[in-house]
């Protein structure tokens, strides 16, 4: 695919524009778009923001105290600024802005939506003048007539081309959709000269077609969704033959691949390739782009991606970070063409309400006081909320050393999860099956940041604190699975970790691309991982070695497992319903889906409990590798912890990148 031209920036380069910018304070800078725009050329700026996930305060509900990286009041605050450098622009939401806080679990939990109600975060994004928004996946968590509700009180469109009410028509503009698929805005712009003319801006939106499996809960005979690509290939011919001169796609996906995989989860690259899309706003994978995070170690770009010009599958493209970490721009040269408009330059940026300086968060802007003050009654309850005491712990519950030893934030969801499982089924026919548990560690730092862990000291334990610990509205569920599945799933978990060499110091640990969340510990068996031994399962459950096989010494009660035994294992509606492709893991496994959330059942276990003891009992650790130590990276207090970890010899390595600690293990 041939690359949009692109206008000469000079000479006012793009760091020196940026750092003109960088901060709301800072004088306004026209675009070059705008500044050397000619008559019957226009510059149109489209400003995204995505993955927001609740966050309207620069406020950490889990750490109860504010944080400067987040917070769409801090984004807003940006907004005019950005808005007075270009002379046309939009701004669009890509998603997932219902849950992920403490906020949006105290407004469907405790408060709830009557009919006419206004959800917190959209009083928050009626302020700003939002022109549409696309729907994410956690949009779903709470259930569709919650989230039509929510909508309701959104002074904007939401657009969705691939959720359906029914089956797929063979045609999918034929499709019975919850929402309209696409929008054309109807705008007047100013061009070089300041003329005005008219323009037909498109937004079509799309979610990852994996919402029917992470909430069948919520969606099973409600809904169905199509491939991302295949609704784009559809619509976007009818949205040019409806006379949309730009069609801009809001795909709440992340990159993926650049040729085209059916029913992808991450398919934008794919998706800016459909022929008629103009340009491409993503989100789903909390990154930003254009940067480094989608670049290999030497600097290559990944394929499919020009960072230096901002390009997507050849269209211009953004990912503007997460929790209003950042503002995503496009910025589009356009061209009158007779009657109609063409892009024929563009620039991409996404750009930071923070930085870190000296290993320390620095504010870029401050808040906007009226996107605070839409939700400030929410926000004051929630803090009520969060900070009710429901029972004590004896021991620290923290998650720094959570991938590399068993960790007590992990080991008090187990407990919690083998406690409610056993009760729950003492009256079925499973009753007399032994329950193991299965959970992962959610916060580990990662894209997250150094302060993104788990930290509780002993003492009460709040709800703040219990939803720090299991950070998503999971329902429990248990599946009925095998010893050799089992060993398994414990494979699957595995592959976060690289393949270590013996004799060879200070290797790389952790796989980055494989996320925390489907690093299972599976609680009630003990075992040891080979790190000699190559992966056997990759990120996406993909098989990379076959023969291989990391997990050793798999025990059950003191003896070797029997690959023929069944047991019952407690975990979540999301990995039971086949979330993150454990190998055999499915709903045909499932034989109890519970009515509670995980994070209820924590909560009920603790006050039951009285004062909780979540010390890790160290069920797994690493086999010797000869010669061999390995490094990785997590949060600067872990060094408080570090006398708590027993399985495994760890030591201070000095100082990780982005304001991380570095330790050694050694093997």
């Amino acid at each position: 695919m041939s690359e949009f031209p692109r206008t000469d920036m000079s000479p006012l380069s793009r760091r020196a524009f940026l750092a003109a910018t960088a901060s709301a304070g800072a004088l306004a800078v026209l675009h070059p778009f705008s500044a050397r725009a000619q008559a019957n050329q226009a510059h149109l700026r489209i400003m995204e923001t995505t993955d927001l996930h609740v966050h309207v305060f620069p406020y950490d509900y889990y750490a109860d105290k504010p944080n400067d990286t987040m917070g769409l009041a801090r984004t807003a605050s940006i907004i005019d600024a950005i808005r007075a450098e270009a002379t046309n622009s939009i701004l669009v939401d890509n998603g997932d802005f219902l849950q992920g806080n403490p906020m949006g679990d105290y407004i469907a939990y405790q408060r709830g939506m009557k009919d006419g109600d206004v959800h917190p975060i959209i009083k928050a994004m009626n302020t700003l003048g939002y022109d549409c928004s696309t729907l994410g996946n956690h949009e779903f968590n709470y259930g569709l007539d919650f989230m039509f509700k929510v909508l309701a009180g959104a002074n904007f469109p939401f657009v969705c081309a691939n959720l359906t009410k029914g089956q797929l028509a063979g045609d999918p503009t034929k499709d019975e959709l919850f929402l309209k698929p696409y929008v054309i805005l109807d705008r007047m712009v100013k061009d070089g000269t300041g003329a005005e003319h008219p323009v037909r801006i498109g937004l079509i939106g799309f979610v990852p077609p994996q919402v029917m499996t992470w909430d069948s809960r919520h969606l099973t005979g409600k809904a169905v969704t199509r491939d991302i690509v295949k609704a784009g290939e559809a619509w976007a011919p009818q949205m040019r033959e409806e006379g949309a001169d730009i069609v801009v796609a809001l795909s709440h996906s992340g990159m993926g691949e650049p040729a085209y995989v059916e029913m992808a989860e991450n398919a934008s690259l794919a998706l800016a390739g459909v022929a008629g899309i103009d340009a491409i706003v993503t989100g789903h994978s909390h990154l930003d782009f254009p940067g480094p995070k989608f670049q290999a170690k030497d600097g290559t770009d990944m394929p499919g991606l020009d960072g230096a010009k901002g390009l997507v599958n050849g269209k211009p493209g953004v990912m503007g970070g997460f929790w209003g970490s950042h503002l995503g721009l496009i910025d589009l040269l356009l061209e009158r063409d007779g009657s109609a408009w063409k892009v024929v330059g563009s620039t991409s940026e996404a750009r930071p309400i923070s930085r870190r300086v000296d290993g320390k968060t620095e504010a870029l802007v401050e808040s906007r006081v009226e996107v605070e003050d839409a939700a400030k009654a929410e926000h004051e309850a929630t803090l009520a909320y969060v900070r009710t005491p429901v029972g004590k712990t004896s021991a620290p519950l923290h998650s720094y050393f959570a991938l590399v030893a068993d960790d007590p934030s992990v080991q008090v969801v187990s407990q919690a999860q083998t406690w409610y499982i056993r009760d729950m089924l003492k009256d079925t026919g499973y009753k007399d099956l032994p329950v193991l548990s299965a959970a992962a560690p959610f916060k580990s730092g990662g894209r997250g940041g150094p302060d993104y862990y788990t930290d509780v000291p002993a003492g009460d334990v709040a709800i703040k604190n219990v939803a720090d610990l299991y950070l998503y509205p999971n329902t429990v569920q248990a599946v009925a699975i095998t010893g050799a599945q089992v060993g398994e799933w414990l494979e699957m978990s595995a592959g976060i970790f690289n393949t270590i060499e013996p004799g060879k110091a200070d290797q790389p640990l952790i796989n980055p691309e494989f996320p925390s969340y489907n690093f299972d510990v599976i609680d009630g068996v003990t075992y040891r991982i080979d790190l000699s031994q190559p992966p056997k399962y990759g990120p996406k459950g993909e098989v990379l070695n076959a023969a291989s096989n990391r997990i050793v010494d798999l025990m059950f009660e003191g003896k070797p497992i029997d690959p023929a035994r069944e047991f019952v294992v407690a975990s979540n509606n999301y990995r039971a319903g086949g979330g993150g492709n454990f190998p055999e893991i499915n709903p045909s496994k499932v034989i109890f889906q519970a009515p509670d959330t995980n994070r209820d059942v924590i909560v009920r276990y603790i006050v039951e409990q009285g004062t909780i003891n979540p010390s890790a009992d160290a069920n797994w650790s690493f086999a010797p590798v000869e010669g061999a130590s390995a490094i990785f990276d997590t949060g600067p207090k872990a060094k408080e912890h570090i006398v708590d970890v027993k399985a495994v010899t760890i030591e201070p390595a000095g100082e990780g990148a982005d304001g991380f600690a570095r330790y050694r293990i050694i093997l």
